[in-house]
């Protein structure tokens, strides 16, 4: 005999479950990019340090330091016109 899921509760449970996944799984394919993502990507030759197969001059990890000559005093793109905020979203 087959249990009726909606009459236990578990019909909810599973439903949350799956959103979670899907959720999930899109989080994880957003995050995923590189710069094969971004076919007109072609960064300065100082640009040496991989991060997530994109390449960073190095100092990226005070970018308010290193990074603003080119990507702007507030790093939405500057003279380079590359915002860090397009792959870095609200890190900084």
């Amino acid at each position: 005999m087959k249990k009726d899921l909606r009459n236990t509760g578990q019909h909810v449970l599973v439903k949350g479950s799956m959103a979670f996944l899907v959720i999930l799984l899109l989080s994880f394919l957003v995050c995923c990019e590189s710069e094969e993502d971004y076919p007109d990507y072609n960064p300065p030759s100082d640009h040496t340090v991989s991060k997530d197969g994109v390449m960073h001059r190095s100092g990226l990890s005070d970018p308010t330091q290193n990074c603003t000559t080119c990507h702007g005093n507030d790093l939405t793109g500057g003279t380079s016109q590359v915002s860090c905020y397009e792959c870095h979203g609200q890190e900084w």
